[in-house]
């Protein structure tokens, strides 16, 4: 049982692991193939994993509202959405428009979904401006470096800072395609490195988190 309930899932994390590294550098038709295949069992398996975390919402805020917590109207509000979003969803077959028409989900869709994700990018705005403010603050001579590249960024991606700074466009091109894209090669580098070290720790059972025992 102690094999089942941990070496197995190990065993299987590292043949499956070293099967697909090895399948990304053998170009042959039996190694695309089997990528297909295991693609399309990741999209059913997606799937489930989406039906499974819409049910643990159900029940959390099914709790909520029938122990009345602090903020149980909105799981009501949240609630009653989707179970009738999925409703609607269901009978219109997911279609947003019949015959050239709008159908009930196509208008839930257009009418409340995007005003509500506008909603929700222009209260992030404030939040961006806010933490702007914060770092850009010339407390250093890096920060001080960071303000005035962002104020020459701003200036040269808005039509009012060229017309003011003619040069502002030619300079902010300058900055993101040579300072700004070394940069995020090096953060991508980085990430990169630490997916790589991390996919070999779960590999060789060094990482164990996903078994719910964490490392043992």
């Amino acid at each position: 049982m102690t094999f089942l309930r941990r070496q197995l899932p190990l065993l299987i994390t590292l043949v499956t692991g070293l099967l697909f590294a090895a399948q990304y550098y053998i170009p042959h038709p039996s190694s695309e193939l089997m990528l297909t295949s295991v693609s399309k069992w990741l999209q059913i398996i997606g799937g489930f994993a989406l039906i499974l975390g819409v049910t643990s919402l159900f029940r959390i805020h099914a709790v909520k509202i029938r122990r009345k917590e602090p903020g149980w109207g909105y799981s009501f509000v949240l609630y009653a959405g989707m179970i009738g979003t999925i409703v609607i969803g269901l009978w219109h077959g997911g279609k947003e428009t019949t015959d050239g028409i709008t159908t009930t989900f196509g208008w839930i869709y257009t009418f409340m979904m995007v005003p509500l994700q506008g909603t929700m990018f222009a209260i992030l705005a404030f939040f961006i401006a806010s933490a702007a403010y914060r770092s850009f603050r010339a407390r250093s001579r890096e920060a001080a470096v960071l303000l005035i590249a962002a104020i020459i960024v701003m200036m040269g991606r808005v039509p009012l800072g060229e017309h003011l700074i003619p040069i502002s466009g030619d300079i902010t091109q300058w900055i993101l395609n040579v300072l700004n894209a070394s940069v995020r090669r090096a953060i991508l580098i980085g990430v990169s490195l630490g997916a790589v070290a991390l996919s070999l720790k779960i590999m060789f059972g060094v990482e164990r988190a996903y078994l719910g025992g964490g490392k043992e």
